[in-house]
């Protein structure tokens, strides 16, 4: 697939083909001002991985989610269509994407997609730039539908939504609303009295939470409970899980509440500042019984503020693509302390 670049800061904005060379290096990453500039939209290329990795990390709203390491464990289930943006030959944005007949997903596989963003140096006349160019791209490739999952903002390490105007600009439709549980460790709300209570009760049981490598363990106790209450399984293997651990072994963590060697409850956290999230929860039925998932709440939440993240989130309380809410679930992780926040998707009609 050929690049497609826009001019502007010009009198007249035109169209030109361009041959895009790959990132730039890290120190250049950040481009400047300048009174001619080009944007440039190219497909990614695997030979860019260590530079797109790069920007990921000094990026304002990028995650562990969005590096290649983990975007590319289902590469062999998701066709990958990432852009990046090129501003006078420096990457200025990217978006992780994959293709599907004649609709782009950013991203199917994963929680959330969106354009990566600088912190400096760029504004909201560039992300409209960026996307003027991309729509450009898209139509000119045969891509009828864009299907676009934005960063929540609770992920922003500085504010990042310039690519929700952009969307606007282009008739986005809100498509899809999933409702999560989130708490602001700034100013967080206590437990409600049953879950002090309780969280009191299993401390004084004995019960040990902590970091735990008993992957095996959790993943058999997670399967049951997940076979048994909704007829599924974990959306990754055992294998997976672990092969992501090891690659993002600081940001994927197991913990676990066991009693006398007994697993009793676990949650698997994905951390990313500012956000501390759980993304696997669950408990034996001893353990529901034993409020031992509700003493490792405790423990975690204050492990995360002690750590320094803004946000404890619980997760999505949702089914069919938001439009069945779990309501019990949902009244669960609000006694502990969360409120909601939104994980949205959008489309674009080309």
């Amino acid at each position: 697939m050929n690049s497609y670049t826009i001019l502007f800061n010009i009198s007249a904005v035109r169209p030109i083909k361009k041959t895009a060379s790959s990132f730039a290096t890290a120190t250049e990453l950040f481009i400047t001002d300048k009174t001619w500039q080009m944007i440039d939209i190219t497909r990614y290329d695997p030979s860019m991985a260590s530079r797109w990795d790069e920007l990921v990390r000094q990026s304002r709203n990028g995650t562990f989610l969005l590096e290649r390491g983990y975007m590319d464990y289902h590469s062999d289930r998701f066709e990958d269509c990432s852009l990046v943006a090129m501003r006078d030959g420096k990457a200025c944005a990217l978006l992780p994407a994959n293709i599907d007949g004649d609709t782009l997903w950013s991203h199917r596989g994963l929680t959330y997609g969106g354009w990566i963003l600088p912190l400096r140096h760029f504004d909201t006349t560039v992300m409209v730039e960026i996307m003027d160019s991309a729509v450009a791209w898209m139509s000119r490739e045969g891509i009828k539908r864009l299907v676009y999952k934005p960063i929540p903002h609770i992920y922003h390490r500085y504010p990042c939504e310039e690519d929700l105007y952009a969307l606007f600009r282009h008739n986005a439709s809100l498509i899809e609303t999933n409702i999560s549980t989130t708490i602001d460790l700034t100013c967080p709300l206590p437990f409600d009295r049953g879950n002090k209570s309780g969280a009191n009760a299993a401390r004084k049981a004995g019960i040990v939470t902590g970091p735990s490598d008993d992957w095996e363990g959790y993943w058999q106790l997670l399967s049951s409970l997940l076979d048994q209450r909704y007829d599924t399984r974990p959306v990754h293997t055992l294998e997976e899980i672990r092969l992501l651990h090891g690659r993002f072994p600081d940001s994927i963590r197991l913990y676990t509440a066991t009693l006398d060697g007994e697993l009793l409850a676990g949650v698997v956290m994905y951390l990313s500042m500012p956000v501390a999230h759980c993304q696997y929860i669950g408990a034996s039925p001893r353990g529901k019984e034993s409020k031992a998932l509700t003493l490792l709440f405790d423990w975690l939440i204050g492990e995360s503020t002690r750590l320094g993240y803004r946000y404890f989130d619980f997760g999505i309380s949702n089914e069919d693509h938001g439009r069945y809410l779990n309501e019990g679930l949902v009244r669960q992780k609000c006694r502990l302390g969360g409120r909601g926040i939104v994980y949205n998707a959008l489309e674009v009609k080309l």
